[in-house]
């Protein structure tokens, strides 16, 4: 009976042990595989630029750019103008340029990817071959707005030369001669860059956190003048931009087609990304002392309301009739700026001076920009004299 007994309590104790053995294993693999998805996870997030085939090769090849620290030179303004395809003023703006000293400003054009600028596509010299050849597919409201701005301004940079940078849509016309912007910009130590804060926005996302902190996250108008400085923090960053190409996307739009659906449609997150990038961007990198906080690029607004559509605010098209001298002048009159969710008043400055708040304007349709040349908004001009040009 004691060696049964013996016997009973041995196989019992080794029972014991594979339970316990098998136990520990299982708790083992389970900690071992916790740890390797939370390693996974974390190197995906951390190298998510470097996976994104677009962004690898725009961004991350800028960042490896060597670049002149100083310039001594003659300092250049690089007009930057993303358009759809082909650039409908460039009459006007190849007036534009007509008037001032080439060793003044460099042209480049973001288009679709493949078009041409050459005689069969604009009536102006000075953009022949200016467009960019890395040029990438853009659609409103999305990621890809942004990745075209970095291109252009990676392209620009390449020119020590160019100290200013001034991003332009294909609408926009100048408001000015070229010496007259040209001499504003460069008497300003300072970026202009519309920014605010906007209370009632939720198109923060908290999963931005913490790449992008809530408090630095601002909004502001997509046009832009940077100086050499921020434009390389702009071109160069590849930490916020796939932040923002994750979290930041554009709502469906409602459509009458998608019926109910569009009530799930609706639900998701809105955010368009290039109201908030370079905002955001420059507060992050504490540099928001260092601009005046506005655009210099005139944009008129009407509020409207359409049965698809909440209310919401869309720019004017200036027609001919709209661009008079009249209106024009009072635009250029202009020399505050009220951002109401800040309660802040905006004096228009140039390097402490007071100074016209705005330089460019947009949206103008042709008719609009062919009487500013004929009005000599721009430079005295015979409007006949490109009547027979096709592009």
């Amino acid at each position: 009976m004691k060696k049964k007994s013996s016997a009973a309590m041995a196989m019992a104790a080794t029972a014991g042990m594979s339970v316990r053995n098998v136990l520990w294993l299982w708790w083992k693999l389970l900690v071992l595989v916790s740890l390797t998805i939370c390693v996974l996870a974390f190197l995906k997030l951390q190298n998510y630029s470097l996976s994104d085939s677009e962004l690898s090769s725009s961004t991350s090849s800028i960042s490896s750019r060597s670049r002149a620290v100083y310039y001594t030179g003659n300092p250049k303004v690089a007009f930057l103008f993303l358009v759809r395809r082909n650039l409908p003023l460039d009459f006007l703006w190849g007036n534009f340029f007509e008037n001032a000293d080439p060793g003044n400003f460099s042209i480049y054009v973001h288009s679709e990817p493949g078009f041409v600028f050459d005689e069969s596509t604009t009536r102006s010299t000075f953009f022949y071959n200016r467009q960019l050849t890395n040029s990438i597919k853009v659609a409103w409201g999305e990621s890809s707005m942004i990745q075209a701005e970095k291109l252009l301004l990676g392209a620009a940079l390449d020119d020590p030369a160019n100290q200013r940078f001034v991003l332009l849509s294909d609408s926009c016309v100048p408001l000015y001669n070229f010496s007259f912007i040209y001499n504003y910009l460069m008497a300003s130590p300072r970026s202009f860059v519309d920014s605010f804060l906007d209370k009632k926005d939720v198109r923060y996302n908290p999963r931005m956190s913490p790449y992008i902190p809530m408090s630095k996250w601002r909004k502001g108008s997509q046009w832009i003048t940077l100086i050499r400085k921020h434009a390389e923090v702009v071109a160069d960053d590849d930490a916020v931009f796939p932040v923002f190409k994750m979290f930041c996307k554009r709502r469906p739009p409602l459509e009458a087609s998608k019926g109910k659906n569009n009530i799930k449609l609706q639900k998701q997150h809105n955010c368009i990304p290039d109201e908030h990038y370079v905002q955001t961007l420059l507060a992050i990198h504490g540099f928001e002392g260092e601009l005046e906080r506005r655009t210099i690029t005139y944009t008129e607004w009407n509020e409207s309301v359409t049965n698809m559509e909440k209310k919401g605010w869309h720019p004017i098209t200036f027609s001919y009739a709209d661009a008079g001298p009249v209106q024009i002048k009072r635009i250029k009159d202009i020399r505050n700026v009220y951002y109401e969710s800040e309660y802040r008043t905006e004096w228009c400055r140039n390097n402490s001076t007071l100074a016209p708040c705005f330089l460019i304007a947009r949206k103008f349709s042709g008719g609009a920009a062919m009487r500013l040349l004929s009005e000599g908004i721009v430079s005295p001009f015979d409007a006949s004299s490109i009547m027979n040009l096709t592009p």
